[in-house]
This record gives structure tokens, sequence and C-alpha cells, in this order.
């Protein structure tokens, strides 16, 4: 989970100025590259991998690629440490390691680590004692952010009583929520270059020159003689690592926000690289548009289109490399424009898609195999919003086969916990988290039930003025959670009383303006089942004039159950895995609900 950090300069510093001898020193000259060895100055040597390795002048740097390098330690110091690094970071990260002695997976939390975030430096630290008494990481952060590419001495010392962190010689933080005896994993293994684990390896995009590990403290005044011996290197510059790095893609092309004459690509490159899409009406692709700017999120916006016309475009992405300008060319696929008010379309709903990518993925073919004109999905794309690896190997990677065809018009769900990951992935309408569209004759309303949604507050008033000036022939509202919901135990466990909301509170203020606005389908996510409701007015069923609910969060969550009561409002109720497709011609509207097999389980035919 989190990093430790260790490098220092070329000689032992800290034993000339009366500091304690250290018990583990890495130089990173590649002087010291010996074969697939980095030679230890003190303490265990190293194997490495070259191939992700760049030697400069002082130190080497690390690609970011491969594995962190690890040895085992069989005497840690086991009440105080003192470790110390010079180093630079290239690209932050959730979590990130120089130098570190340490596990943590789930509850067990053991060791020590040096390293660094997205933003800030810090040390964990795992003692006998804390302020809650469980024994697990204490974490001590910097206090001021840390700029990519810039060299900065680092230190950590621990007496027994107080953690603290050094930059740059000087004291930044500390913390007495540490103490006692340093607790460690049972077989001990110092690490370096990286974050790294049981389950996790997170290796260092950076440069290191080099790492100390002392069994005693140093004074204060020892950490700024040693930061003052090398101070010049906080003025060298680091190596080009983009130069270094082979151009790959991270997510392939898909598609946002298509309109009658327009519509956006996406893409996510390895490095920063200038992107075109290339684009026509045949596969030649030969009109292009090309981004202002070097970047890996790339984001392209296509007007002046055609309505109801197929389009072919495929994506470049070029960056300076070692050897020369590197180039990345995606696959030939197609899109088509909405063909406008007259035009009849299908769309495909999947939710709740988290953590799953093998169903996800088979629901994703299920569904293209269709061919719909988009993708409406009600939230929780991903199990943890803020993880960028499930971003790229668990929701772009399965949904590649239908999102790069059709676009995907999302809502943020409660896993999405409105990270930065959301917002950086879609190109939707100001402010994101609600939104509006049209495609044919009908008009999709997105909102964000995690948000306040009573009267007054912002999304309420905003779809209440959407809905009254909507001339659309069909109306749909799609947020996350329910208003109404027969599951087992998410508003209480009916298994125990029979008290439960049966609902979420919050969405159902937007319930009853939708029922009064002429809102004809509500789609929902969050219950990891199916659902169809009755035709509902203000919460009741009704034969006509209601609106109907759909709870569609089968698309890969792990499965729920409904309740022993079968409430008044729920017609259709289904467990497993699923995806759902809807026709609308005109003032008909044909909707059915498939298996991961593809078998039908439910049909619903609505004519205005």
């Amino acid at each position: 989970m989190k990093a430790i950090l260790l490098i220092i300069i070329l000689i032992p510093l800290l034993p000339a100025h009366d500091g304690p001898t250290p018990m583990v020193h890495y130089h990173f000259h590649p002087r010291f590259l010996k074969g697939q060895t980095l030679i230890a100055q003190q303490g265990p040597d190293l194997p490495v991998a070259r191939e992700h390795l760049v030697p400069t002048a002082n130190g080497l740097a690390f690609k970011g690629t491969g594995s962190t390098l690890f040895s085992p330690l069989e005497t840690p110091p086991d009440d105080s440490f003192t470790v110390t690094t010079w180093c630079s970071i290239h690209e932050g990260t959730r979590y990130g390691g120089l130098i570190a002695i340490h596990e943590d997976n789930g509850g067990f939390e053991k060791g020590w680590l040096l390293g660094y975030d997205n933003s800030h430096f810090y040390v964990t630290l795992s003692t006998e004692k804390t302020n809650d008494g469980d024994g697990k990481l204490v974490l001590l952060r910097s206090k001021q952010p840390y700029q990519k590419n810039t060299f900065y001495h680092l230190a950590a010392t621990y007496d027994g009583k107080e953690l603290t962190l050094f930059v740059n010689g000087q004291k930044d933080n500390s913390t007495r929520a540490a103490g006692g005896k340093i607790l460690y994993p049972n077989t001990p293994r110092i690490s370096v270059a990286g974050y790294l684990d049981q389950d996790e390896n997170h290796p260092l995009a950076g440069e290191l020159i080099s790492a100390e590990l002392y069994q005693d403290v140093a004074s204060a005044k020892g950490i700024a003689h040693q930061f003052e011996h090398q101070a010049e290197w906080t003025k060298a510059t680091p190596v080009d690592l983009s130069l270094h790095q082979p151009l790959t893609s991270i997510i392939a092309p898909y598609l946002q926000f298509t309109t009658t004459t327009g519509t956006t690509v996406m893409w996510e490159s390895s490095k920063a690289a200038t992107g075109t899409l290339l684009w026509g009406e045949t596969a030649e692709c030969q009109r292009s548009v090309t981004g202002p700017d070097r970047k890996t999120i790339h984001e392209i916006r296509l007007e002046g289109l055609k309505p109801g016309t197929q389009y072919f475009y495929r994506t470049k992405s070029e960056a300076p490399g070692k050897e020369g300008p590197q180039l990345l060319l995606s696959e030939v696929r197609t899109f088509q424009t909405d063909g406008g008010p007259g035009t009849p379309f299908a769309f495909a709903v999947i939710s709740d898609t988290q953590g799953n990518p093998k169903v996800s993925g088979a629901l994703a073919q299920l569904a293209w195999s269709h061919r719909p004109n988009f993708l409406l999905h009600p939230g929780d794309l991903v199990s943890t919003g803020s993880k960028k690896e499930e971003w790229v190997g668990q929701f772009f990677s399965s949904m590649e086969p239908l999102v790069s065809r059709v676009p995907l018009f999302p809502v943020l769900g409660n896993h999405e916990r409105n990270a930065a990951n959301y917002y950086n992935y879609m190109s939707l309408p100001d402010p994101e988290y609600y939104y509006t569209f049209t495609y044919g004759n009908s008009q999709f309303f997105m909102v964000d039930t995690n948000k306040k949604c009573d009267p007054g507050s912002e999304q309420y008033d905003w779809l209440d003025q959407e809905l009254t000036r909507s001339k659309a022939t069909w109306k749909i509202l799609c947020h996350h959670h329910p208003a109404y919901t027969s599951d087992e135990n998410d508003y209480g466990d009916l298994w125990k009383t029979n008290q439960s909301t049966r609902g979420d509170l919050n969405a159902r203020q937007l319930a009853h303006l939708a029922h009064r606005k002429g809102v004809d389908l509500i789609w929902n996510g969050h219950i990891h089942s199916y659902e169809r409701t009755w035709p509902l007015q203000q919460g009741k069923p009704v034969t006509k004039n209601g609106t109907i609910h759909l709870i569609t969060g089968g698309g890969g969550g792990q499965l729920e159950t409904h309740g022993p009561f079968r409430n008044g409002f729920s017609q259709m109720l289904q467990r497993g895995h699923h995806y759902s497709m809807v026709w609308i011609n005109g003032t008909q509207l044909e909707y059915k609900a498939y298996t991961l097999e593809g078998l039908l389980f439910d049909s619903l035919s609505l004519s205005k």
C-alpha cells in the first residue's frame, strides 16, 4: 500500500559526522551493476533486469516497468532506525516506494516504508504501540508536495517513540503515534525502487542515486550534514525517461457523447504523445484532426458530421523516443451519428460492471451483437473509482468491443467515489455529474444520486426545469440508486425485520418529480439483481400514465438476492447477471432483458 524510500550519496556520510554505520547501503551508479546484479556497498546484493533501467551520470533511472528490486534481510533494525535517500520522481502513483521492509495486505500491516504518492513523500511504520493500539501502519506525509523530475534528499528516523520525516536536510514532519519495537513480516525483505508486497507491485518511474539504512538514530544535525555534502544534486537534471519508454496503448479508443452532427473519441497512451484522430466515410480514414498538446489521455471532438451516417476512425499517437519518433496506430473502428427525431434507434443498458471483467466483457459482446446505437450505464463502472488499474484493466479492457463502436453515456455510482478518474475518462457536458442528451425522439436525464436530490437542490431544480421544457416523445431518467427496490437488506434487513424503506429516499424525491413530469422509464443500478416495477405514480401502481422503474444491476458485481416480501410496486424479479436492450420507433418502445447466456427472460412493449 504505502511506499518506502531510501537513497543516499556516493559515500557513507553519516559516519563521517559521528553518526551510525549503515547496515544497508546501495549506490546506484552504473559501475556497481555487474551482469544482472546491483552490488551493495553494505547488505544484500539486488537482482536487476537491465531492460528496465537507464544508466545516468549519478545513478540509475527506473522506467516504471518490470519489478521492484528486493532481497531477503535476516536481521532488520528492531527498535530504531534511520533511512536516507536521494531520488527524483518522474511519475507519481497512489502507492510508490523507494526503499522499504514491509507487508501491507488487508489488515496485515507490518514493517516500514519510505516512499511517495501522487503528490507527497511519506513514511509508514508498524510498531507494538500505536495510538489506537492495533499495531497497524502509522502514516506520516510531508507537509509540502514534491515536484516531479526534481532531485530530493529524504530521510526518516524512528527512536522508539517518535517518527520523523526530513526533506532536503530539514525536519518536515513528525508523529508520536508509533511506539515500541518495530513489527515486521515473518520473512522480512528489503525492497528498492518500487512498492512491493504479496499482492502488489508498483515499480518506480524515477531516478535513484543512493539509499542507506541504519540501525540507529541519526541526529538532525547529521542528516543536515548529509544533505549539505551533496546539495548540488538538487540542481541536477534527471534523465528524460519518456525517451527510453515504449509507446503503448493503455486504453483503446472509445466513444463519448455522439449527437446528430458530432462525436468525441478518447484514448490513453503510455506516455505523453501527440494524438491524431483519423476518420472518414471509408476504412482509409483519409481525414484527420490533431490534438493541440502532447498528453497521455487524448480527447478529440468531431463536429460537422452528417446525421445517421456510418463513419470509420482510428487513432494515431506519436512521441519522441531515444532512436527517433515512436508511432502507435489503433485498429479501424466504426461509429454512426444519431439519425434525428424521425429515425428508429436502439440502446443497450449494462450497470454495476464493477470488478468482474469476465462477466462485463461477455455482456458487452452480447450487447454489441444487437448493434445498439449507444450504451447507457447507471453507475458503478468500477469497484474503486480512485484505482486507475481498475479503469484500465477491468472496465475499459472488457467493454472495448462495445464502447469502441458506440458511445458510452454513464452516471456516477457510489463506487466511483467521485474520483478524478471518472472525470478524466469521461467527456460529458458540464458539470458532468449531471447532464442531458437527446437521441432520436427521446431525451435522457442523467443524475448523480450520491449528491442531494431534494427539492431546492441543484440537481432537483435542474431536472424540474429540463423536464418542463422537454418536447421529447420519450423521457428517460437514469441514476444509480433505486427509488424502489425489493432487495433483501440494503434498506433494512427483511430477513430479520419487516422494517425497510424499500428504496433510496434521496432518489425517491426525484421519482416523485419524474412521475409528475411524465417520465416514461427510470433506470437504476446499485442492487446487483434485476427488477421491473409496474407503472408508478407517487409510488403507487397504476394502469396508465405511470413511470416504470428498472433495476439492471447485473453487469458484473457480486449478485444480490431479493427479500421474502413481494412489494406491490414490483412486477418482475430475476437474480443473475444480465443486460437489457431497448428499441424505439416513433411512439413504439420495445424492451427486452437477457441473461449472461443470451437468453431472454423479460420483455415489455409500450405505445404512446
